[in-house]
């Protein structure tokens, strides 16, 4: 019998676009008895999955590692987000997935002989998943959240289903959430070449256990909670990281002008260089590049521990439409690589960049 788990990352950011890693295809539909079409496979010959688009609904840009994104609006600028993740089954890491969702709404973490009195059933295309939910404040900016979570362990692939944000539309938009798992359907045949493996997987998340690739298990870096010793500058604000994620930080500049730096590890060579900066392209709005246009786009840098490579990007952002820049930084280290990125504002990351790249050269890893 099929069992369901929740995902482990500290950490969300999944890869960016489809053009990265041949993931998704959409068909978007406008009513609660459309039907929406998404496309997981590696190559065009995998089946597909369908599911009827619940109405409000709006198709927003596949972030990173998902098949499926939207974004449901509510009053006063209020909104909720639901995304569609699969990927090759992993160690189940139950506990660990809750509390750091708990965490993210200021909930006290949960023993393991809890964990199954929060659980409750939900039929996710016809079987039987886990829901978890939680709600409270969010613990970077105050606003009361809610975050509902559901994972389908199918075969050789974990589904993850996802709706959170602002907790009265989150509320509102349960039933909708709960129809969609009823009506979405797995797509059939062998599901290998439509799953990531260890490679593709995005950073901090945990191993990925696949058949084929006989690697053992081992913890993802910073998956329990320890971080590099670092010096973080002083206009920068930590907040909560997120799916897949090591660590975040938040810095404000004049006016509306915003920028982000996330910090990610992967075990191996994370995914490449040329997966990566496709990845970057993607949440900038960019066109994947090929292997020989690589070498244009990657800079080697001196780190305290050997060689890494710099990115920088100008494109405009796929979530908000403004104009952005960023930079970014892989430091490959002997177990893991670390990546480090500064995105937002064009003005604000060129302010902080120096700060940026002293921020990457002085991290001491453990």
């Amino acid at each position: 019998m099929n069992s369901v788990r929740f995902f482990r990352g500290n950490a969300l950011r999944w890869l960016a676009c489809a053009a990265l890693l041949p993931l998704a295809s959409m068909l978007t539909g406008c009513g609660r008895d459309d039907i929406q079409v998404y496309r997981i496979a590696k190559d065009s010959a995998q089946p597909a999955q369908t599911a009827a688009l619940p109405a409000g609904w709006e198709t927003a840009p596949s972030g990173e590692m998902r098949v499926a994104s939207f974004k449901v609006k509510g009053a006063a600028g209020k909104m909720a987000e639901v995304s569609v993740i699969p990927l090759a089954a992993a160690p189940a890491h139950d506990l660990d997935n809750v509390n750091r969702w708990r965490g993210q709404v200021s909930m006290p973490p949960l023993t393991e002989a809890d964990l199954a009195k929060t659980a409750q059933p939900v039929q996710v295309a016809g079987e039987t998943g886990q829901l978890y939910e939680q709600a409270g404040p969010n613990s970077g900016s105050g606003d009361q959240e809610r975050i509902l979570v559901a994972i389908l362990h199918h075969d050789d692939r974990d589904w993850f289903f996802k709706i959170s944000g602002d907790d009265e539309v989150v509320r509102s938009q349960k039933d909708a959430f709960l129809s969609y798992l009823r009506s979405f359907s797995l797509p059939s045949g062998n599901s290998e070449s439509g799953s990531f493996t260890r490679a593709d997987a995005p950073f901090a998340h945990p191993p990925i256990n696949n058949a084929a690739s006989k690697v053992p298990s081992t913890p993802a870096p910073g998956s329990d909670g320890s971080k590099p010793d670092w010096t973080v500058p002083a206009n920068w604000k930590e907040t909560a990281p997120g799916e897949f994620l090591v660590a975040k930080f938040l810095i404000a500049g004049a006016g509306q002008a915003q920028a982000a730096v996330n910090v990610g590890a992967s075990s191996g060579n994370g995914g490449g260089l040329l997966m990566n900066v496709n990845r970057w392209r993607g949440q900038l709005g960019l066109s994947p590049a090929s292997q020989a246009e690589l070498g244009k786009l990657a800079t080697a840098i001196d780190m305290p521990t050997g060689k890494a490579n710099l990115v920088e990007l100008a494109g405009t952002d796929a979530k908000t439409g403004q104009e952005a820049r960023m930079i970014a930084v892989m430091v490959p280290q002997p177990a893991q690589t670390w990546s480090y990125k500064l995105m937002g504002t064009p003005a604000l990351v060129e302010a902080n960049k120096d700060a940026f790249l002293k921020f990457v050269q002085g991290v001491k890893y453990r």
